[in-house]
């Protein structure tokens, strides 16, 4: 594990190791399957093992990672069924959202904004600004909507479909992504809910599309 660190010193307890795992292996730093050594993260970040052992912990309760009495701790696998219950999940919710937005007169300039940045990141090929851009995307449509907590809800369900995004924007055509964030927007800004939630619903359903072609092409990244 050669990665340098971000975590900041002296605030270094277990939850920021455990934040920083979580991030590298939602951005596929560290692969599914691969093993998660205490004495070398601890050596690496400067801590004693106790906190990187309990951030371990944590990430098998995420469902990121998998203990295994006498042998070690894994990288878990992608599920399945959890990237499709978050996609089926957010579908139906941010179809509500965008239905919700769509001729309310939400200002949504961070939506626009973002659009700008997803254009940079594509061409700079910076797929984790990319995925991040993403995010902020969807969760300005729910601010827009003043449903911030849904999105916070939304958040906590969806590290497995996090992970694919990741693997996705590397092989897709993230401009296609960008379209569609796009045709979304469009709807918004001319107050059609009908047009808001169809965009939404196309959008998030390709990952449906995606899922198969990852998963075949790498079959031992996932369970199910």
């Amino acid at each position: 594990m050669s990665h340098a660190t971000t975590i900041a010193r002296p605030a270094s307890t277990a939850q920021q190791v455990h934040d920083w795992l979580h991030q590298r292996i939602i951005q596929g730093d560290l692969l599914p399957g691969a093993r998660l050594s205490e004495t070398e993260i601890a050596e690496q970040i400067g801590l004693s093992r106790q906190p990187v052992r309990e951030a371990f912990i944590r990430l098998a309760s995420d469902g990121l990672a998998e203990v295994r009495p006498q042998r070690g701790t894994y990288i878990g696998k992608i599920s399945v069924s959890a990237v499709l219950s978050a996609r089926l999940i957010r579908e139906a919710v941010e179809s509500d959202l965008a239905a919700m937005v769509a001729g309310s007169g939400a200002d949504l300039a961070a939506m626009r904004a973002e659009l700008v940045v997803q254009d940079q990141a594509n061409a700079a090929g910076d797929v984790a600004g990319f995925v991040a851009s993403d995010d902020r995307f969807h969760r300005a449509m729910a601010l827009a909507a003043g449903q911030a907590a849904v999105w916070n809800d939304l958040e906590r369900l969806k590290s497995q479909m996090n992970r694919l995004r990741h693997l996705s924007m590397r092989v897709f055509d993230r401009s296609a992504t960008i379209a569609q964030h796009r045709a979304i927007l469009t709807a918004l800004e001319q107050g059609d809910a009908a047009a808001a939630q169809a965009a939404v619903r196309t959008h998030l359903r390709q990952m449906l599309t995606e899922l198969p072609q990852i998963a075949a092409a790498h079959p031992d990244y996932f369970t199910e």
